[in-house]
């Protein structure tokens, strides 16, 4: 650990800081349906966008109605990839002649990028055409971003509506957060990474000859458009195989810096949008506290961990670090930097082979996903997960005083804190359920490359990672097997869905109550002891659900390395 290094992170989490008014600023406005500096341009799109829809803009719909609508759109969403998967070899703008991908990898992969996951079990420059890239999945990378960013407004008016039945209108949030939000500024952001030398190109594979004689065909494509969204959206799925570690997806120090910054901006400023819309904006600070702290500590010690080494790698002369599966042009601390801020929202971008890390350092990308990616999160995901934490913290809270829990004039009660626990133990039993078949389920363990705690490490991060919808891995495993394309579908589903209903059911019945004015016994949640309360209730609630497998696999294989014991 250096002065250098931490520097860097210090300068990270400022300008993510100084983002998050404006940036929180601007996005009420839109959500809100107020004029801004684009709307003169935008509003007309806009409009006609509703008019080709069949859309009526005023007319909002209750909580049920939204979530009915978000499925169906989803349902359209899951069509066209697995539609433009299977029928590639017969479409255009295909210029490696890539053939039509397998029934049930089409079905998995359709399934993570309408989910936000982006899990993939092929390789992208190997596997997919042009279009099926632009068209599939830089397509749904912004829809399924806009998707999350809208059901966080959803439960966002919950709190902040009185005796009302409505939560917004989806296809109005979802074509302001697209229009007026995504496609600006990765339309700026994809410029900037072109800038920085990536491809943006139609054009077919490069032929090379190297140094030796010998022919390389490069692959490149229209990179730096899908890039810009799958970081700004928190999507993660990468237009080639090594994904932010290839340097035509990530090239320079400065493209990674920007990078890792756009993947939190979005989901931190969205704090201010709760606490402004709410009309109290300390709130939305007081949130943000609770994903800094989880989240400063993730970094610590991932990078006090790769920065140490270990016991193993010292008896090999291999001293300074862990650099193994790292990029030189990146070093240790923006690894392991970038491993934190990928796991802690759902991105699942990496610059770094996580499988290599150290024992301790890979557990917090590991850690981070399963306490329900709420440092920060998904870009909408992580606000309305936050929330139902926020909403488990207020009821202790009342337990404790012996009163009914309030948080920013609402009553919370039984059925608000029922769904919030439904939509949280809904994750262990995906991965820790998945991941007990597959360490019985002889064609599943026959795709392990890694036996021992590490192997049950790769295979329980592959799951815990699909369910969390974050797209990252530890590899080591035969992912593209039929086996591994199902279950990590449902696991995907499930942990999208059955985590948005409930959220919707609380934002239905918050909107309904009346709000209740502070008094003497109502507990303060903008100071230290509320921050605190939330952070413990994150760590042991999170913790509980999956106390059976936390980082079990890590931890063993920490103390062997220690031992000089090789699995």
């Amino acid at each position: 650990m250096t002065a250098i290094g931490w520097i860097q992170i210090i300068l990270y989490c400022a300008i993510v800081v100084a983002l998050v008014k404006p940036l929180g600023w601007y996005m009420t406005q839109v959500f809100n349906g107020e004029r801004t500096f684009l709307s003169p341009v935008l509003r007309p799109v806009e409009r006609g966008l509703y008019w080709i829809g069949g859309v009526d803009e005023t007319r909002e719909q209750h909580w049920l109605t939204y979530t009915v609508a978000m499925l169906l759109f989803h349902v359209g969403g899951f069509l066209i990839i697995y539609g433009l998967m299977r029928l590639q070899a017969l479409l255009p703008f295909n210029p490696a002649e890539q053939s039509a991908v397998a029934q049930d990898l089409s079905f998995n992969t359709a399934i993570s990028f309408i989910t936000n996951t982006n899990w993939q079990n092929y390789g992208g420059e190997s596997t997919l055409s042009y279009l099926v890239q632009m068209l599939g999945l830089t397509h749904q990378n912004f829809l399924s971003a806009a998707t999350g960013i809208a059901l966080a407004m959803a439960l966002i008016r919950g709190f902040s509506r009185s005796s009302m039945r409505t939560v917004g209108n989806f296809w109005v949030d979802v074509t302001r957060c697209t229009l007026y939000v995504l496609l600006p500024i990765c339309t700026v952001y994809a410029l900037f990474l072109v800038w920085q030398g990536m491809p943006q190109t139609l054009g077919a594979y490069v032929d090379a000859t190297t140094l030796e004689g010998a022919k390389q065909t490069i692959a490149v494509g229209p990179v730096a458009s899908q890039v810009a969204i799958k970081m700004l959206g928190t999507n993660g799925g990468g237009f080639f195989n090594a994904n932010a570690a290839h340097p035509f997806e990530n090239p320079t120090a400065l493209s990674n810096f920007v990078q890792m910054i756009s993947i939190f901006a979005i989901g931190a400023a969205l704090t201010n949008v709760f606490g402004r819309m709410i009309g109290n904006e300390r709130q939305g600070w007081a949130i943000l506290a609770v994903m800094g702290v989880l989240f400063i500590a993730g970094v610590t010690v991932c990078y006090w961990a790769e920065a140490h080494g270990n016991d193993a790698l010292t008896a090999m002369n291999l001293t300074g670090g862990n650099m193994e599966g790292k990029e030189v042009r990146f070093g240790i601390v923006a690894s392991a930097l970038f491993a934190v801020i990928t796991t802690a929202a759902s991105c699942g971008a990496v610059n770094a082979m996580h499988d290599s890390f150290t024992a301790l350092g890979g557990m917090i990308p590991l850690i981070n996903i399963q306490l329900g990616e709420v440092i920060i999160g998904g870009v909408g995901a992580g606000m309305y997960g936050m929330l139902l934490f926020v909403i488990i913290s207020i009821f202790v809270a009342g337990l404790m005083v012996g009163r009914t829990p309030e948080y920013v004039g609402k009553k919370i009660e039984a059925k608000e804190v029922k769904m919030a626990m439904l939509a949280i133990l809904v994750l262990p039993l995906m991965y820790l359920g998945w991941t007990a078949v597959a360490v019985v389920y002889p064609p599943a363990v026959a795709s392990m490359a890694n036996p021992g705690p590490h192997g049950f490490t790769e295979v329980l991060y592959a799951f815990v990672s699909q369910t969390g919808n974050n797209g990252s891995a530890f590899a080591g495993l035969t992912g593209n097997i039929l086996f591994y394309n199902l279950a990590g579908a449902v696991a995907m589903f499930v942990g999208r869905f059955w985590m948005i209903i409930p959220a919707m059911a609380i934002a239905g019945s918050l909107a309904a109550k009346k709000s209740v004015p502070p008094s003497a016994g109502t507990f303060p949640t903008t100071g230290g002891l509320f921050v605190g309360l939330v952070v413990g209730v994150v760590v042991i609630v999170g913790g509980l659900t999956f106390f059976p497998a936390l980082a079990l696999g890590p931890i063993v294989e920490h103390l062997a390395m220690a031992s000089n014991t090789l699995f």
